[in-house]
């Protein structure tokens, strides 16, 4: 199952490393882990860690910095952040531990380290939700529970249904893993030929009752909660972005695909799958896991998408495995023979580009957050508006939050809003204003102004006043624009 070299390493050099990443992960979570203001969904965070909900269909994260964290220390930016951070950093450790029982040391090692310095896992453990949970749920039930069931092992077979559980109340997404395994049960011990042996079998018969309650339990409880989360977008209560994303059947699915690799990134993507593929060779049950482990979710979520609107960090449960299968294809290159005096070499120097490809943004990340600074933005109107004057932003819970004085409506692609209040603002007299916070131009798989009609009526009756933000190193710019619009103009009228 894991090859012979890594086998061999010695235990106490696979200790300085991992203690080594450990460290490093600790470095790159909690870096600057305050610095930035909320942003978008961080706020849903901060009311639900504040205000408990019996109903809530994630409740964990909110019970843990409510129990944990709020006796401790404000539930402000770094607060809400301080969980996060600390379940990114155990990441390191448990995924090395579960990567060792399945494909050996030096493979765990080589997929640790990349998931060490992986800028979207750093990311996500500076911001205030419950996603590097869910990842580090993700990267132990499914595997305990396989492990279980393969090696007849009842301990981890116990603490896969343990983090089963947890895992679906961080998250439901990660529900979707279950079926990931049950795929896997189908194409490894059901045959057609086979099925009348197998149910004179006892164990089977049980077995097959336990799926089916499993089944049931997961349905009754979670459609429900998918309806309501379908019913919420169709009306327009689901998000809080300015969101333009291809509506065209196709393209839409395409760009969710796309917005998935490069989350994860290119590198880790491809040599992940090859490493699923040479995991055939001479661990196939293994592969055949992998393979189902990320093809179930990444499909669900795919065709969800035809349905409504759904952002690509719902796959993060699948991402683990692409980490497992570098791992794989990297101390297999490590085991080729090229005539150098440290196999490891190469391995290492392929890793080092793969690395290269990904520093841009991890730079980037602690110059912005990789986020939109609303709250400099809130800072800079407050020394701008004048009593009575409206704004109209996208985010605007999170502006709202940091101009709890001020009157702030949410930005929408429709521009009747913004004509409506600016005749009111005309008509009430007084001098006021209507201010309008966006996102300036980034990129396809970004919050975008990316809205003809909308930018031809700022353009047209607005100006803009300033620009909030810092240049990244690589192409995600996170640049606030803010106009203001007098109602003084003779007509407000929509661009044609």
């Amino acid at each position: 199952m894991s090859s012979v070299t890594a086998d061999r390493r010695p235990a106490p050099v696979a200790i300085v490393l991992l203690v080594g990443l450990i460290l490093l992960a600790i470095a790159l979570r909690f870096y600057r882990l305050g610095a930035w203001g909320f942003e978008s969904t961080e706020m849903f965070t901060l009311r639900d860690s504040i205000h408990l909900r019996p109903n809530n269909p994630r409740p964990l994260v909110y019970l843990l910095n409510y129990y944990l964290v709020r006796p401790l220390t404000p539930l402000d930016e770094f607060g809400l952040r301080l969980l996060p951070a600390l379940f990114g950093v155990l990441a390191t450790p448990l995924f090395y531990l579960v990567s060792r029982r399945l494909v050996g040391a030096r493979a765990a090692l080589f997929g640790t380290a990349m998931l060490t310095v992986s800028s979207f896992h750093v990311y996500y453990s500076q911001y205030a939700r419950y996603w590097t949970l869910v990842f580090l749920l993700s990267a132990v039930y499914p595997y305990a529970i396989y492990l279980g069931l393969r090696e007849r092992n009842r301990g981890a077979l116990a603490v896969g249904l343990v983090t089963g559980v947890l895992a679906v109340m961080a998250h439901p997404v990660a529900v979707l893993l279950v079926g990931g395994l049950f795929l896997w049960l189908l194409a490894s011990y059901v045959r057609l030929d086979q099925l009348s042996l197998l149910w004179q079998q006892k164990a089977v018969r049980w077995a097959t009752l336990v799926v089916v309650v499993v089944g049931v339990a997961i349905a009754v409880r979670y459609i429900p909660v998918l309806r309501n989360w379908i019913s919420e977008r169709d009306t327009g209560k689901g998000g809080s972005f300015l969101l333009h994303i291809p509506s065209t059947p196709g393209v839409k699915q395409l760009t969710l695909l796309l917005g998935f690799v490069d989350m994860v990134t290119i590198p880790v993507v491809l040599a992940g799958v090859v490493g699923i593929y040479l995991l055939w060779q001479r661990d196939r049950p293994l592969a055949r896991l992998l393979t189902c482990l990320w093809i179930f979710p990444v499909a669900f979520i795919f065709l969800l998408s035809f349905r409504t609107a759904v952002s690509t960090v719902y796959m993060i449960a699948a991402t683990p495995v692409f980490f497992i299968g570098t791992g794989v294809f990297l101390d297999r290159l490590a085991d080729v023979d090229w005539n150098l005096r440290h196999r490891w070499l190469l391995a290492a120097t392929v890793m080092a580009i793969m690395i290269a490809h990904d520093v841009p943004t991890l730079i980037s990340q602690y110059r912005d957050g990789r986020r939109w600074d609303f709250r400099g933005a809130a800072q800079w109107l407050e020394a701008q508006r004048a009593p009575g004057d409206v704004i109209y932003s996208d985010q605007s819970q999170v502006l709202q939050h940091y101009l709890p004085g001020a009157e702030v409506q949410r930005l929408r692609g429709d521009v009747e809003p913004l004509m409506e209040t600016a005749r009111q603002l005309r008509e009430a007299g007084g001098g006021r204003a209507l201010w309008v916070v966006m996102p300036g131009p980034s990129h396809a798989f970004r919050t975008n102004p990316n809205l003809g009609t909308l930018k031809g009526w700022l353009y047209q009756n607005c100006q803009l006043r300033n620009t909030i933000g810092v240049g990244r190193l690589d192409f995600r710019q996170n640049l606030l624009q803010i106009y203001r619009c007098p109602s003084q103009l003779p007509a407000l009228a929509a661009s044609p």
